[in-house]
C-alpha cells in the first residue's frame, strides 16, 4: 500500500485578535499555540483549512 501524502504545518501567528472562524480553524488543524506543529494527511480539507489561515502558518512537504 502506497504512503499517503503528507504536510507538516506550524503556527507562526498568534490567533489574538483574528476572527472567530480562523482561531476555530487553527483548533481544526491541531494547533493552539505558536511554533505548535502537526502532520496531516494532504486532503482538499486540510489544504482548504490551511488557505483561510495561510497568514498565519508554515506549511512544509513531510515526506
Amino acid at each position: 500500500m502506497a504512503d499517503k501524502p503528507t504536510v507538516k504545518v506550524t503556527q507562526t501567528g498568534s490567533p489574538i485578535g483574528r476572527r472567530p472562524d480562523q482561531r476555530q480553524t487553527l483548533i481544526g488543524l491541531g494547533l493552539n499555540k505558536l511554533r505548535r506543529s502537526r502532520v496531516l494527511e494532504d486532503t482538499p480539507a486540510v489544504q482548504g483549512m490551511i488557505t483561510r489561515v495561510r497568514h498565519l502558518v508554515k506549511v512544509e512537504a513531510a515526506n
